[in-house]
C-alpha cells in the first residue's frame, strides 16, 4: 500500500489527507443497506492507511454518521483527527427554516454531543441555494469565536451562492464542492476562485455517486432505499445511460487491471483526475466497507499524465 499524501487545507493551515472518507453513506438512510461493523471497520481502516479527515453532517442517519465517528474519536488522538460536519437541512429545506443563528448555535451543540467532543474542525453551512445567507454566516462567525468550531465553510456549487457566502461570512475557509470527470464544471470559475483566495477545497462527488467506478451497466438496479434509486426510472433513465457511455470512453484510463504498478482502477483513475487539479486540497469519497477505502486510498499513488489528462478533454467532447 502506497505511503498517503497531504495537502494543506488552504488558509486554515490543516495538514489533511489528499484522500479522506465522506460519510454520508455510513448515515445508513441513502445509499442502501450498511452494518454499523462495517462502517466502524471502514474508518478504522482508514485511519490505519494515513487518513486523517473525515466529513460527515447532522442530517445524515439523522445523527447516526456522527454517532459512528465519535465511537471512532473515542480510539485515536482527537488532535490528529479532523472532524468536518454540516448544518442547515436537519429541520426542513424549502423554504429554509433557519431564521434566527440561534437555531444554527443550537444544532452545532447537537452535533458536538453526538460526535462526543468539544470541538469540530470545519463547520460547513449544508444549504446549496441562496436563502437566508447571513443567518448561517452570522452563526458561523460566532462559533468559531465561541471555539466551539475552528474553521467555517460552505458545501454548494452555485458560483453565486459561493461568493456571496464568501462576503457575509468575512471571508470562508473552506468549501466543499461536486467535482468530477461527470462534472468538469468547476474548473472554470468556482475552483479557480478558491485558488485566488486560498479557500480550502473539499472535493465531494469525485467518483459521480458510484458512476465512475466502472461498475454499472444499462441493467443495475438500486435497493429500496437508495438515493440513486431514481437514476433507473423515468425520464431520469436516459441521463443514466448516457453517463454510462461516458464512463465507458474513459476506460483508456485504468492502463491494465487491479491495483498493480502497472495499471489503476477506474474509480482510481477518476479520483487521480480530480487530484491532479491544483486547487484540490482534499477530496472524499464514500466508503461502506475496509475494501472500498483501501481501493480509493491508492488513487493518490496512481496519478494521471500529461498525455492522459489531454486525452479526456478529446474523448469527452469538452
Amino acid at each position: 500500500m502506497a505511503e498517503m499524501q497531504y495537502r494543506t487545507l488552504g488558509k486554515t493551515g490543516l495538514r489533511v489527507s489528499a484522500v479522506s472518507v465522506g460519510m454520508w453513506a455510513i448515515g445508513g438512510d441513502a445509499w442502501g443497506p450498511v452494518e454499523d461493523s462495517d462502517s466502524l471497520a471502514a474508518v478504522r481502516r482508514a485511519w490505519e492507511l494515513g487518513i486523517n479527515f473525515f466529513d460527515t453532517a447532522d442530517v445524515y442517519g439523522r445523527g447516526h454518521s456522527e454517532e459512528i465517528l465519535a465511537r471512532f474519536l473515542q480510539e485515536v488522538p482527537r488532535d490528529q483527527v479532523y472532524v468536518a460536519t454540516k448544518v442547515g437541512l436537519w429541520r426542513g429545506r424549502q423554504p429554509n427554516p433557519y431564521t434566527d443563528p440561534q437555531m444554527i448555535i443550537e444544532e452545532c451543540e447537537a452535533s458536538l454531543r453526538r460526535l462526543g467532543t468539544g470541538y469540530i474542525d470545519v463547520y460547513q453551512d449544508h444549504v446549496w441555494w441562496d436563502e437566508n445567507t447571513e443567518v448561517f454566516a452570522t452563526a458561523l462567525r460566532q462559533l468559531k469565536e465561541q471555539g466551539k468550531v475552528r474553521f467555517i465553510g460552505l458545501s454548494a456549487n452555485d458560483f453565486n451562492y459561493i461568493k456571496h457566502f464568501d462576503e457575509a461570512c468575512g471571508g470562508m475557509d473552506t468549501l466543499q464542492l461536486d467535482y468530477s470527470l461527470l462534472n468538469r464544471g468547476p474548473e472554470r470559475d468556482v475552483l479557480p476562485y478558491c485558488q485566488e483566495r486560498n479557500i480550502g477545497t473539499i472535493v465531494r462527488g469525485p467518483l459521480a455517486m458510484g458512476k465512475l467506478t466502472g461498475k454499472f451497466t444499462p441493467d443495475t438496479t438500486f435497493p429500496e432505499g437508495d438515493i440513486r434509486r431514481g437514476w433507473v426510472e423515468g425520464n431520469n433513465r436516459q441521463n443514466f445511460l448516457h453517463d454510462l457511455e461516458r464512463v465507458e470512453k474513459l476506460r483508456f484510463l485504468t492502463g491494465g487491471s487491479g491495483n498493480g504498478s502497472t495499471g489503476r482502477t477506474m474509480a482510481q483513475a477518476a479520483l487521480a483526475y480530480v487530484l491532479a487539479h491544483p486547487a484540490v486540497s482534499t477530496i472524499i469519497p464514500g466508503a461502506k466497507n475496509p475494501r472500498q477505502v483501501e481501493d480509493n486510498a491508492m488513487a493518490a499513488a496512481h496519478p494521471l499524465n500529461p498525455e492522459e489528462l489531454a486525452e479526456i478533454s478529446k474523448v469527452l467532447g469538452e
